[in-house]
This record gives structure tokens, sequence and C-alpha cells, in this order.
């Protein structure tokens, strides 16, 4: 990954074993397999694995038993950077990155939602990736209170670990929306979908920790590629 913003790939492969955990694609009890496999299956060091299976033990996910194995141990209530994200492979799970496409301060469009408390917004264009695969468009509005300028180059892979780190600002609920869309027309040819084809799409209203309404966003679905999952636990 080239992004110099992205997670360090520890946590990357942490990311991805916790929501393939939750997609049920290991089971509770599993055992997985022995580290060197593993770490030849997923292309990177059997260092950066231990490292990542590491941050699973603490989180709860998983038993480590001396000459036996690594258990999984499933649990509703994991901490993880991808909660709020809710998007899959259609075979469950998927690791998410992004590309930003555009980041601009723009004054908000009369057919958003009333959030935040200035005129102006900053808007942020994505495309996701599952896997490296193209899955999702992303069009996030940012209150423009939290930030005179943000930097395309400063974004992280996760958009709320960003605002956390760097603004302060902490998404403590989000409420979405499921509906019929259509391909915007800034969507770039790697997302395999035609402007005004028909997608699944989610609107989205996020909350702050003092119960202020803070962004806004739009998700176009590939639904070749993905779906939208919410789990009730």
């Amino acid at each position: 990954m080239t992004n110099q913003n992205a997670l360090p790939l520890y946590i990357q492969i942490s990311e991805m074993l916790i929501r393939e955990i939750n997609a049920g694609r290991y089971l509770d009890g599993e055992r997985l397999p022995p580290e060197r496999d593993m770490a030849a299956t997923l292309e990177i060091s059997v260092g950066t694995l231990r490292k990542a299976l590491a941050d699973l033990t603490s989180k709860g996910m998983l038993e480590r038993v001396q000459g036996s194995g690594n258990y999984i141990r499933a649990r509703a209530d994991t901490q993880s950077v991808y909660t709020f994200f809710r998007v899959e492979r259609l075979r469950g799970g998927g690791l998410p990155t992004a590309d930003v496409l555009d980041v601009a301060r723009v004054s908000k469009p009369d057919d958003l939602p009333d959030f935040g408390t200035s005129p102006e917004a900053h808007r942020i264009r994505r495309l996701r990736r599952l896997d490296g695969i193209p899955a999702v468009l992303e069009e996030i509005w940012l209150d423009g209170s939290f930030a005179g300028r943000i930097a395309a180059q400063d974004l992280s892979e996760s958009l709320y670990l960003y605002y956390r780190q760097t603004l302060g600002l902490w998404i403590t609920r989000a409420e979405d929306k499921v509906s019929l869309g259509q391909v915007p027309d800034w969507a770039p040819p790697e997302f395999g979908m035609a402007e005004a084809s028909p997608c699944v799409l989610i609107d989205r209203i996020s909350w702050g920790k003092d119960g202020a309404r803070v962004e806004v966003s739009r998700s176009w679905i590939d639904t070749n590629v993905a779906r939208y999952v919410a789990r009730l636990k």
C-alpha cells in the first residue's frame, strides 16, 4: 500500500481478521492455520502476523495456547477502526482502503440535512476498495468549523480515525438510510459502473460526542462486488 497515511500493516491485518470474524468467515473457537502458513498466504512476515495476532489477543478476540495454536474468541463489543464501515464483500469481510479523489471546502448544498454550525463544509470524495477491488463511492461532508483546510495527503484510510487524531472529533453514533440511487457524474472509470446506473445508496448522518450533528455522507455501492451489512447482537 503506497498511501503514506495508510494504517500500519499489522493493524491492517488485525482489522481484516476482525471483519472476517464478524462476518462469520472464522467461527468462535476455530483454530487459525499455523502462523508460518498463514503469513505465507497473506504474503507478510511472521513477525508482522504475530503483531496482528497480539493486537487481536489484546482485544479479547484471540486465545493463544502454547503448543496448540491460536483460537478465535468472537465477541460483539470489539473496538475496531472500521466499526462504522458496514460494507463487505459478497463473501463477507474484506479489508477497506480508500483512494481520495477530491477534497474541497464549499458551501453546503441545499439538499443536505442540517448539520454543524458553519455555512461551509469540507467535501471529501473517495473510492473505497475491499481487498483492492473498487466497491463504494463516498461523498463525505464534514462541517467547516472543525478545520480551516483539509489536505488530501493528510487523510488516513479511516476518516473517523483522522477526525479523532487530528481534529479532536469523536463520532459516537450514526444513522444510515438505505435506498436506490444512481451513480454520480464524478464517478471515476475504476468504479466499474457507468454514470446514472442504478445502485444501492446509503445516506448517513453522524453525531459527535456532544450530541450535535457534525457530518453527513452518501455512499454508492456496486452490488456486484459488495453489500451493506448491519448485524444486531
